[in-house]
């Protein structure tokens, strides 16, 4: 049976050969804090565990009653070099296999520092992107607009976003193309990047949505991939975010929330909890965008 993966991209890859032993260190990055630990520590016990059978299968444990459990905490406090002092190697070959247990620690310890720092030190971004694409008239033109903001306290440095629409297009000889297009906007980069951000993309003739409508915008399954690049200011570390929008998360005849507002000593105010609510503009719901002849 061919093996199935779904990609953040929304992309079933059908046919793809598994390779689990030659991208372990990148798996290891994505994946979550609660399983990395469960990961180390199971790691942990499993191998205690194969030292422990091997103290059963050889003996030579002092003080020990020779069963399993006595054998898994001799291997643990050899692990760990606590060394309580109750049970101690008797022959040869228990001296042996604590001796291959002490080069086994001293790897798995090495190792398990690395990936834990490698993890915790990987730069990690907290941008956020509104729920919502909203398309209404900005200065009397069609603009649709995203909302783009940094839910950290510091400034993400040149900060820079891409738009592009992919869409589903039927050639004249019968073949099915997905075509990416990419959407210019009114500008892509903010040299610091606070709270929130606005980006825009006037709809006119240049635009690959001129003509668009919701039906069209549904039938031609169109999608939107937003990514944003730049720098964090604290760690000095490149940060980057991406989102994926689908023709249902465009918003027609809507805009954002205005989420700014001043304050009566003069200071102005960002209230976040709008940060993903949109509101209709006029006229709606039928909005004249400009149609293809």
């Amino acid at each position: 049976m061919a093996n199935r993966s779904v990609s953040p991209t929304g992309v079933v890859i059908v046919g793809d050969r598994p390779k689990p032993t030659q991208d372990l260190y990148h798996l290891w990055l994505r994946t979550t804090w609660p399983r990395a630990l469960v990961l180390i520590a199971g790691t942990y016990l499993l191998v205690n565990a194969l030292f422990a059978l091997l103290y059963l299968v050889v003996g030579g444990i002092a003080s020990s009653r020779g069963d399993f459990w006595d054998s898994l905490f001799f291997s643990v406090e050899t692990m760990g070099t606590i060394g309580y002092g109750e049970m101690t190697p008797a022959t040869r070959a228990a001296h042996s296999i604590v001796m291959l247990e002490s080069v086994t620690s001293l790897l798995l310890t090495a190792l398990a520092t690395g990936l834990v720092f490698a993890k915790f030190s990987l730069p990690m971004s907290r941008l956020a992107f509104s729920q919502k694409l909203t398309i209404s008239p900005m200065n009397g033109v069609p603009t649709l607009m995203l909302r783009l903001g940094n839910e950290r306290s510091n400034v993400i440095a040149e900060a820079r976003i891409h738009l592009g629409m992919v869409r589903t297009e039927v050639t004249k000889e019968g073949m099915t193309l997905y075509r990416l297009e990419d959407m210019t906007l009114v500008r892509d980069t903010s040299q610091a990047l606070a709270r929130s951000w606005t980006v825009m993309h006037v709809i006119d003739e240049k635009s690959p949505l001129f003509g668009m409508t919701p039906e069209i915008m549904a039938a031609r399954e169109v999608e939107f991939f937003a990514s944003v690049v730049g720098t964090d200011d604290t760690s000095l570390q490149p940060v980057h975010g991406r989102h994926r929008y689908l023709d249902a998360d465009v918003a027609w005849g809507a805009r954002h929330a205005d989420i700014l507002s001043e304050r009566d000593d003069g200071q102005i105010e960002m209230d976040v909890r709008k940060f993903h609510d949109v509101i209709a503009t006029e006229p709606t719901p039928e909005f004249p965008y400009p149609r293809k002849a």
